[in-house]
């Protein structure tokens, strides 16, 4: 259980924050800038919920992946390398890919095809949930730098929950569009 008595600890004045397994990094240390940046998809996912009703089943699937974003930024915040002896860090595991594939399966069942690129945009929640997507792709860059940092290490599950992840939130975003009818098209040379 966390509990959170003091928000402001003052031990982050030094441009430094601590890692779960207590090390301290700089705040623009590379781990640091990719669960950082998992924390902003997942606050832009939140934005995305407000545009939706409260009983649309992507709603629920969208506040069980922002728990999950919290389980993945937990994963990385607690260095592969650094596990203190008898200590579980929490890490992403596989059942959490295979429930965001089932996901995206289940929402691109109600899909037509695609005849061509989507442009961000039409309905709010899918505007909101093509941002979402792209600061994930920003974080899984992040993630998969730090992976191939030496004396570093991500999780395989993280990575590929983080990969899954863009993935639904485009099928997400083209759900929120009136399932697809609403999406708005890119026509190639249009503007010439």
């Amino acid at each position: 259980m966390v509990k959170l008595n003091r928000i402001y600890t003052k031990t982050g004045d030094d441009g430094t924050t601590a890692l779960v397994s207590g090390p301290r990094r700089r705040k623009d240390d590379l781990r640091i800038e990719a669960f950082g940046t998992i924390d902003e998809a997942n606050s832009a996912i939140g934005i995305a919920r407000l545009h939706l009703e409260k009983d649309d089943p992507l709603d629920g699937m969208l506040m069980r992946i922002q728990n999950d974003l919290f389980d993945l930024g937990a994963d990385l915040a607690n260095p592969q390398t650094d596990v203190p002896d008898g200590y579980e860090p929490l890490r992403i595991v596989a059942s959490q890919v295979d429930r965001i594939e089932a996901d995206i399966d289940s929402l691109n069942a109600e899909l037509d095809p695609l005849t061509s690129f989507v442009l961000p945009g039409g309905h709010p929640a899918a505007a909101h949930l093509h941002l979402a997507r792209t600061i994930a792709r920003r974080a899984e860059r992040f993630m998969v730098s730090l992976d191939r940092t030496p004396g570093e290490a991500v999780g395989p599950n993280a990575l590929k929950y983080v990969n899954r992840l863009s993935d639904f939130l485009f099928v997400a975003a083209r759900h929120a569009n009136d399932k697809g009818r609403a999406d708005v098209l890119w026509v190639p040379g249009k503007n010439r």
